[in-house]
């Protein structure tokens, strides 16, 4: 209840100083928005659908390719952390290209794909895929040895090794990661709508930077953002609770 009560007055606050400045006038109208033409702004996206269309596009966008990321970075890092081989080599490259910002695979996107939605999601992919593979493979090295060897004194080997014991045990690493892909993969995907005219929340952004709508372009970022933390909070706060009730671990200590 005090968490509830503390966000309500800082959103206020907010609010409250965000007015006071719009009715100073300290910059021109063109430049920083009021928050009734924001509203206004997210009303008539509303209305006319233009909203609705462009976040389930948006999040149709996210799904495929934060799905591929998730499942190709868990395979490469479980590879990662079985070969060192692997390690030494390929290792050093995902952690070398982890410092490129998503925006970088946009001109290789539109050379290899062209103005495409294939274009879109491969940049939602490339903002995703290394979070999750670096999570994977710190999870599995990081599982503590006595685990490992009470797992062979038990018996436990191969599959089971994997689902009881190792799976286990990296959890906390591998949501995380999972956390952190998404989180790159949103942010990701809206830079990768951005590079054409295309239904999208990026679109949108575009549109309003296009038409010099800066109660537009402000409306859409706070959509964008809390769309992010609306995913984050409901869809992995759950997954946190339910790793914890089937695995037993806390899950959320980690963080």
């Amino acid at each position: 209840m005090k968490k509830t009560v503390n966000q309500l007055i800082f959103a206020g606050g907010v609010l409250v100083v965000w007015e006071t400045l719009a009715f100073l006038k300290v910059w021109p109208p063109y430049l920083f928005p009021t928050p009734q033409g924001v509203a206004e702004s997210l009303w008539d996206g509303f209305k006319d659908h233009s909203i609705l269309i462009g976040i389930m596009i948006s999040l149709r966008r996210v799904v495929i390719g934060y799905a591929i990321s998730v499942v190709l970075g868990i395979l490469l890092g479980m590879l990662l952390a079985a070969n060192h081989f692997l390690e030494d080599t390929l290792g050093r490259v995902i952690l070398g290209l982890q410092s490129l910002p998503s925006s970088c695979w946009v001109p290789i996107a539109l050379l290899w794909f062209g103005l495409s939605e294939t274009a879109i999601i491969f940049v939602t992919i490339t903002g995703s895929l290394l979070a999750v593979t670096q999570a994977t493979k710190a999870g599995f090295d990081n599982v503590p040895r006595i685990l490992t060897m009470a797992g062979r004194n038990l018996g436990a080997k191969g599959p089971q090794m994997f689902w009881h014991v190792l799976l286990p045990a990296s959890l906390p690493y591998l949501v995380d990661g999972l956390r952190q892909g998404w989180a790159f993969a949103w942010r990701s995907l809206i830079t990768g709508e951005m590079i054409y005219i295309s239904l999208g929340l990026g679109q949108l952004l575009m549109a309003g930077r296009d038409n010099e709508d800066i109660n537009l372009v402000v409306a859409v970022m706070i959509l964008i953002a809390l769309l992010g933390y609306v995913v984050d909070g409901v869809l992995f706060r759950k997954l946190d609770t339910s790793l914890r009730d089937k695995w037993g671990m806390a899950i959320a200590a980690s963080k």
